[in-house]
């Protein structure tokens, strides 16, 4: 399974919006540099979301676009809540992340609940830790290895 990276999007607070930039390095362990998520503490380090999810959401009328339902990654091409728990995905040139949880359950109602009107990320979205960095862009293959 291929697919490709839409957009990659970073906050400096958790529970917002990410806003989106061209390129960023991603660090063995911890994440996105300069995200509020990123963390050699806990297994949630990166998260993606397709974005075949937020054009459903679009088709519902909402007016919402990558990063909006503070996802890290935006995918394109690939079936994220197929993958199982352990999948390790390739991104780019040689970064490795593994998939660590399948969506997640939300206690409240965040800032992007409230701003988007509903939110796919707890149902749809995938939560990944980093084996192995590197620099990642806009339009980088990701390669599944099941």
């Amino acid at each position: 399974m291929v697919g490709k990276v839409v957009a990659i999007n970073i906050s400096d607070r958790k529970g917002i919006r990410k806003k989106p930039v061209k390129a960023a390095v991603i660090k063995t362990e911890f994440g996105i540099e300069g995200d509020a998520h990123a963390s050699s503490e806990w297994h949630r380090q990166v998260s993606l979301l397709a974005v075949e999810s937020i054009k459903k959401m679009q088709d519902l009328g909402l007016n919402v676009n990558p990063g909006d339902f503070a996802e890290n990654i935006t995918t394109e091409g690939i079936d994220l809540l197929k993958l199982p728990i352990g999948t390790t995905l390739t991104i780019g040139e040689g970064i490795e992340v593994e998939v660590s949880q399948i969506g997640k359950e939300c206690h409240t109602r965040c800032a992007i609940y409230y701003q988007a009107g509903d939110c796919v990320m707890p149902k749809e979205g995938i939560f990944v830790k980093v084996l192995k960095g590197g620099k990642i862009k806009e339009g980088d293959r990701i390669v599944v290895k099941l």
